[in-house]
């Protein structure tokens, strides 16, 4: 992966952060803390499993094409076993609020297709 590559990752991944944090206090001014919560717990079902497909690829950079074409379908693989995992857990939680839960992890996932379509 070169320095272009890997910077256009970070950046990504800081909006993420960025916009879940945002959402995140807006919900919490706007409904309370279990609204809060909930949207924190949406931000981190997106980002979590973003963040260990980024890093697993980011690991197969200057390997043969095999090798980069196994590591992203273990990637991708790996990612939605994440994010099954992650919403498992959470809707275990008392008091979890659909709405923003929801809303934060749509949100948090398109920030990387608006990524790609503003470069």
């Amino acid at each position: 992966m070169t320095v272009r590559n890997y910077s256009a990752v970070s950046k990504i991944i800081s909006y993420q952060i960025l916009t879940i944090i945002i959402m995140t206090a807006g919900f919490a001014l706007m409904a309370g803390r279990s609204y809060a919560l909930s949207a924190a717990l949406g931000g981190a079902a997106a980002f979590i499993p973003n963040l260990y497909f980024a890093l697993r690829v980011y690991k197969s950079a200057g390997q043969e094409a095999r090798k980069i074409v196994r590591s992203f379908y273990a990637g991708e693989s790996g990612k939605l076993l994440l994010t099954a995992a992650l919403f498992f857990m959470i809707f275990q939680l008392p008091n979890i609020e659909i709405l923003p839960l929801l809303a934060v992890y749509i949100v948090a996932l398109s920030v990387f297709w608006f990524a790609l379509l503003m470069r």
